[in-house]
């Protein structure tokens, strides 16, 4: 711990000239202004705490419903959750003699595990590159639902979180990645702000920071705290919050000192990656990626 915050006070101080910023400059919740009627530092207060705010499981069952008969690559498996519950994920095992780890992938929000833009083309792709990879169902709300909306239902996503890791562990897999994208990025940003990031090897975001119109992130991610090598990945026409804050997220891995950290921009790209080529751009980075740290 004591060299973790030298570290953070060294790289605090002035450097060839240049001042660099202060974490003062982006406090953990930062100021947010009203939209409409509704404050949003309510949600601040209660942030990763679980409330009367849940999700609409009756949703999530009519979208599994739709699609489950339609999965034609990978196996459902159904992870065990609480309350004698269990959550809907998507399975592929690789196409390679010797797999490199386990994947684990969390969609956007309100959408589901299976989706055809960015999740089924990462969860088929990566599997070609020779890594398991696990689609997991995470909770929804109304389709019209904003950032703000899901927010006090992050923790939920907590235990399937768990409950992904746990399915690689009990087979034996420890090399374990999280790729998520989106509101799945926010729901792993809830997860590590809350529990580490001990359990995984590495992680990835895609199109961080995503929020709605005159929405702000609640709480700065915690970036600068989690020790794994982190890819934080976005698309050259991403939305304009993420491509804003890409300067911000980059400053906040630094403090880290995880020097495979690092950034990635996809040519051509925008937040929904729904061209071949593009969705396909992204697989060889994040494969490439990972496979370099070993």
């Amino acid at each position: 711990m004591l060299n973790k915050i030298l570290l953070t006070l060294t790289l605090l101080l002035p450097q060839s000239g240049f001042a660099l910023f202060s974490l003062s400059d982006f406090p953990k919740f930062p100021s947010l202004s009203k939209v409409g009627d509704f404050d949003p530092s309510a949600l601040q207060r209660t942030f990763n705490q679980f409330t009367n705010d849940k999700p609409d499981y009756a949703r999530e069952e009519r979208m599994i419903s739709e699609i489950e008969d339609a999965v034609m690559d990978g196996d459902i498996e159904y992870l065990p959750i609480s309350d004698n519950k269990e959550v809907f994920s998507i399975y592929m095992e690789p196409d390679a003699d010797t797999p490199k780890g386990g994947v684990i992938i969390l969609h956007s929000r309100g959408y589901h595990a299976n989706w055809n833009s960015t999740i089924k083309p990462l969860r088929v792709g990566l599997a070609e590159k020779g890594w398991h990879t696990i689609s997991v169902q995470m909770p929804v709300l109304d389709k019209d639902a904003t950032y703000y909306d899901y927010v006090p239902i992050f923790p939920y996503a907590h235990e399937r979180i768990d409950a992904a890791i746990d399915f690689y562990k009990q087979r034996g897999i420890d090399n374990i990645v999280l790729v998520s994208h989106g509101c799945g990025a926010h729901m792993s940003m809830s997860y590590f702000d809350k529990y580490g990031d001990d359990k995984i090897s590495a992680y990835v975001g895609i199109g961080m920071s995503a929020t709605d119109y005159k929405q702000k992130v609640i709480k700065r991610m915690p970036l600068d705290v989690m020790l794994k090598p982190v890819l934080d990945v976005y698309g050259e026409k991403d939305f304009p919050g993420v491509r804003r804050s890409a300067e911000e997220r980059e400053w906040l891995m630094s403090l880290s000192g995880n020097q495979k950290s690092t950034q990635k921009i996809i040519k051509g790209a925008d937040h929904y990656y729904k061209d071949e080529d593009k969705a396909q751009a992204l697989v060889e980075t994040i494969d490439t990626w990972l496979s370099e740290l070993k």
